[in-house]
């Protein structure tokens, strides 16, 4: 049949414009990757200073109060993390964790549910895509109270309810048998 050449195309770029450019966008993608992990560790030094002094103190006065409530709760402060579990279960959990996918880092609260045998775990930001010297106490309060809130919820039947009285315990008077 018919026989078809294959010829080459000719490029109408330069072989040093091309270089030229392409050694231009690898140094923009060094420049921007030495920017990234400037980024990232003033972020992660910024995390440690928020576990340290805002969410840490929170966690365990939060814990207290709900000892306090009735409802024990264990603070763990692992080498870069923080981690409040319930006393009942420790598959039953919140703890911080710094992600570092986005753009921008930010701190999420990793939730983690024991149902019988299901586990339910979810991630979610603290407040949104904030950055982490921008969080507050009250960012972090208020996460903590709508995750937790469903942790005590299911529990509270089983709660002691420790501002009421105990009943006292009627003993019946003793008789005694006579023998016919």
């Amino acid at each position: 049949m018919y026989l078809t050449l294959m010829t080459r195309k000719p490029v109408d770029i330069e072989t040093s414009e091309l270089r030229k450019r392409l050694r231009a966008a690898i140094e923009q993608s060094r420049r921007a990757a030495t920017a990234r992990r400037a980024q990232l560790d003033q972020a992660a030094s910024a995390y440690k200073q928020f576990l340290e002094n805002t969410a840490a103190p929170l966690v365990h006065v939060l814990a207290n109060v709900l000892l306090a409530e009735g409802y024990g709760f264990t603070v763990f402060t692992p080498n870069g993390g923080l981690r409040m579990a319930s006393a009942k279960s420790g598959e039953d959990f919140i703890e911080f964790a710094f992600d570092t996918s986005q753009a921008e880092p930010f701190v999420l609260l990793r939730v983690n549910q024991a149902r019988g045998r299901r586990v339910l775990q979810h991630e979610r930001p603290v407040k949104g895509h904030t950055a982490v010297d921008q969080l507050t106490e009250e960012d972090v309060l208020q996460a903590l109270l709508d995750e937790i809130a469903p942790c005590v919820g299911r529990d509270a039947r089983r709660a002691p309810n420790h501002r009421s009285k105990p009943r006292p315990v009627s003993n019946p008077p003793k008789t005694s048998r006579t023998a016919p």
